[in-house]
């Protein structure tokens, strides 16, 4: 059925063409595997691919992020990214950052909907920010709310499925999605295509973005609402085999990204449904590198959850499915959540093995092959996973050594993972027995919490705050401890 035409112009883009010549004559995928080396030598981690170029190329991205902003300019010395044909940034930031100026005494924007009279189509509200959602005002000095805003803005507020695939980081109240049904089939089928494939994948990136500066906590319940309307998509069906595979694999991602929200909010049965969810469309699509992504995190979870031998069973199985996919950062992981399913289980000489195979894979270096979610995963978090394996073996001097490495050498970017750090260093250092240098890294971790909402850092935190009570006397103890009391 089809809907009436929108009241609102569509989006003119308008092409790049001067970032288009400094492609020259290589492939989208060529110069995007250009890009990762570049980001590779300044030390940014970036997943860019063909069809992040054709966004750009295209004016879709009429800026970048600030992480591709530093790669450009290292790759490209002498220009500005107005050489390079983009836009000032302060011309392209959406809502968040007019609503800032607004409040700040400007004019606050009109907002624009999509209608449609057809009742089968799902409609959605005004692009705002609800007060219950961890959306674009709620961290309002984090930049990365701006970048490419009016991109996702007119994703949000199209309507149809991928509306409904984006729609809870459009600022969506958790709320309103027990209300919105996902569209009937009929509806759904005749929508479903390349742009809602696209709007599933960017809804996977746009949570991970999210996860790596604030943690778990606040974004699961809206996230599932995603989740739910790409299944539905699934179900509903499409006429291309090559978009019903973008989906399968983009639900599956999603799946997993929705467990890991769960994970770290320490909803551990959710997280074990969503990532069992996640293996069956692996499963369906025949997709070895899902497979593998669900099978990482399941292990992950089960160290967590106390059942190690589950750990250990599900990291061999992920290796098993990543080693024909040419990354061995990817089998480096996954042999570290071996690791701590041996740790969990008190197996020295089995932790070790699976350590060292872990260093020799990771030492391999980084390859175009490796997946696009492994975006976290340098030294820093190969530090943290050795101590946190020392540390369940009751080794915390040598946990300390390692978590200690980890804080040093974490990305400022990825602040969920420096919270992360510092509280584990903090609880080794509390069980080694030195009591002011854990309180003092301790206080360090607290400065993260509240941008940064887990439970598992919590409880990171907690386990040191046990340790030190008796320790109240000693320098920083008792400042710690009474910030900590009154953060839970």
């Amino acid at each position: 059925m089809a809907s009436s035409p929108s009241t609102s112009p569509a989006p003119q883009h308008r092409p790049n063409t001067a970032f288009r010549a400094l492609r020259g004559h290589l492939s989208p995928g060529e110069f995007a595997a250009n890009v990762r080396r570049s980001a590779r030598e300044i030390g940014e981690q970036v997943s860019c691919d063909a069809r992040y170029i054709g966004r750009v190329e295209s004016g879709e991205i009429r800026c970048p992020n600030y992480a591709y902003e530093r790669v450009f300019l290292h790759m490209f010395p002498g220009y500005s990214l107005t050489d390079m044909g983009f836009a000032p940034r302060e011309s392209v930031r959406g809502r968040a950052a007019r609503t800032r100026g607004a409040r700040a005494g400007g004019q606050a924007p009109q907002q624009t909907t999509t209608r449609c009279d057809d009742p089968t189509h799902p409609q959605l509200p005004p692009f705002t920010d609800h007060p219950d959602s961890p959306g674009l005002t709620e961290f309002p000095n984090c930049p990365e709310y701006d970048e490419e805003s009016d991109v996702l803005r007119r994703a949000f507020m199209t309507g149809g499925p991928a509306a409904l695939a984006a729609a809870s980081f459009g600022g969506t109240a958790p709320s309103a999605w027990a209300a919105r049904p996902v569209p009937p089939a009929s509806a759904a089928r005749a929508h479903v295509g390349d742009a809602e494939a696209s709007a599933v994948e960017n809804a996977v990136r746009r949570i991970r973005l999210l996860d790596d500066r604030h943690g778990g906590a606040g974004l699961y319940r809206q996230a599932t609402g995603s989740l739910r309307a790409a299944y539905g998509m699934l179900d509903a069906g499409t006429h291309r085999r090559s978009v019903t595979d973008r989906l399968h694999a983009g639900a599956g991602e999603l799946a997993i990204s929705v467990g890991w929200l769960a994970h770290d909010s320490g909803r551990y049965s959710d997280a074990r449904s969503h990532y069992a969810e996640a293996l069956a469309t692996a499963r369906v699509a025949q997709d070895p590198a899902l497979e593998a992504h669900a099978f990482c995190n399941t292990a992950f979870l089960a160290r967590d959850a106390g059942r190690p031998h589950e750990a250990v069973r599900a990291a061999q199985a992920g290796q098993h499915a990543a080693k024909n996919l040419g990354s061995s950062h990817l089998l480096s992981l996954l042999a570290l959540r071996e690791a701590g399913g041996w740790a969990g289980l008190g197996d020295r000489a089995g932790c070790r093995q699976a350590l060292a195979r872990a260093q020799h894979l990771f030492a391999k270096g980084p390859s175009d092959n490796d997946p696009e979610w492994m975006s976290f995963f340098g030294e820093a978090e190969l530090e943290g996973l050795e101590a946190q394996c020392w540390s369940a073996l009751g080794m915390w001097d040598r946990a300390a050594d390692h978590a200690e490495r980890a804080v040093r050498l974490q990305n400022p970017h990825f602040t969920r993972n420096r919270a992360l750090f510092t509280a584990e260093l903090a609880s080794d250092l509390a069980a080694q027995g030195e009591a002011a240098q854990a309180a003092a890294a301790g206080s360090r971790a607290l400065d993260f919490l509240g941008p940064v909402q887990s439970t598992r850092i919590s409880a990171m935190l907690g386990a040191a705050a046990e340790r030190l009570r008796a320790r109240r006397r000693e320098p920083g103890v008792a400042a710690f401890l009474n910030r900590y009391a009154a953060t839970a």
